[in-house]
Parts: structure tokens; C-alpha cells; sequence
């Protein structure tokens, strides 16, 4: 957030700017959001959202770094619990938070404010859920090399951009959730020990 000397900036303000910013890329896309309909819906002025971001992007890139879209799941026993409990989110439909980071997925490619916003909700949280997983993994005694855990951090990322981008509500079902980690996910870790699906 930038600002420039004068007076303090409100807090209170500031909050209230991100959440009318979050609630127009949700709702209507990175396109709708302009500091006319910003100020409109806040009851703000124009000049105090440009004391604190010097552009929209900036505004929404402040707005859904804010948001953690993976979490590392809870220890569920096995490297293929763990894996379905990773992607759990899968089965239901985009929150508030996922369609707001959502509306930024194209325009991010030529900005560098909008990637950075989509890389600290998405891209880093998956990255240190995969590593935190790699750790467990490896205490467990099913070490998986790091190159597979990269991998497997890829393939996981299309599959997010996959689900934050497709027509509809983002929502898989179960079945097609679990096929996924079956067919795709394990096999890149290669856990030889892991039992097949029933």
C-alpha cells in the first residue's frame, strides 16, 4: 500500500476499499473494477483509494494476497489420504475469495501487480503445502524424491488454474476428485506401497 504525507491513512478506510475491491472482481471480473465504482460503493472518494494504491491492479493485488487458497492438509495416515485432503476443496463450488482471484487469472499474463496477487493466494501457499507434505512424507519413511515433488507442485498448479478458470462453479465431484489423484497425483510421487482404489 502506498500513500503519500498528509494526513494518516484510516485503517477502517483502507479495509473497506479491499473488501468493495474483492467484491467486484467476484462478482463482475477485473474489467468492472475502476475507482469510480470503488468510490461509489464505499462512499469514498477517488483520492483517498490513489493515496493508497496508485492503480487498480495494485489495489487488487493487495486485495487477494490477503487470501491462502491451499492449506497443507492435517496428517491423514498415507500419502494418498493426504493427497485427496490436499485437493478436498475441489468438491465445492469457488468461495468468494477463489472467484476474486479468478477474474485476475488472464489479465495477470501483462501485469506484474495482478501476478504477484495471484502468486501469493495461490503459487506460494501450494508450494510450501507440497514441501511441508515432502517433509512428512520423508519422516514416514516414504521419502519422495525432490524432483517428483516438483513435479507433482506443477501439476497440481495447472489443475488450481484449471478449476479457478472452467465454466461453472468450480465444483468436481467426489468420484472425479479422487480419479484424478489416482490416475495422476500418485503415480508422479510413485509410492510403491501405497494401496490401489477401491
Amino acid at each position: 500500500m502506498s500513500g503519500t504525507p498528509g494526513r494518516p491513512l484510516s485503517a477502517e478506510l483502507s479495509e473497506q476499499l479491499v473488501a468493495v475491491a474483492v467484491d467486484i472482481l467476484a462478482e463482475e471480473g477485473w474489467g468492472r473494477l475502476n475507482s469510480d465504482r470503488v468510490a461509489a460503493r464505499a462512499r469514498a472518494g477517488k483520492a483517498g483509494i490513489y493515496r493508497r494504491w496508485p492503480s487498480m491492479a495494485a489495489l487488487a493485488r493487495s486485495a487477494v494476497s490477503r487470501f491462502v487458497l491451499v492449506h497443507p492438509p492435517e496428517d491423514e495416515g498415507s500419502v494418498r489420504a493426504d493427497l485427496v485432503a490436499l485437493v478436498g476443496s475441489w468438491r465445492r463450488p469457488l468461495s468468494r475469495e477463489e472467484r476474486a482471484v479468478a477474474s485476475l487469472v488472464g489479465a495477470a499474463r501483462h501485469d506484474e501487480d495482478l501476478r504477484a496477487g495471484l502468486d501469493a493466494a495461490l503459487v506460494h501457499p501450494l508450494t510450501e503445502s507440497v514441501e511441508q507434505l515432502g517433509r512428512r512424507w520423508a519422516d514416514r519413511g516414504d521419502d519422495v524424491p525432490t524432483e517428483r515433488l516438483a513435479l507433482l507442485r506443477s501439476v497440481l498448479e495447472a489443475f488450481w488454474w484449471q478449476r479457478l478458470t472452467a465454466a461453472g462453479d468450480g465444483g468436481m465431484v467426489a468420484e472425479h476428485v479422487e480419479r484424478v489423484v489416482d490416475d495422476v497425483l500418485l503415480p508422479i510421487v510413485a509410492v510403491a506401497a501405497e494401496p490401489a482404489r477401491r
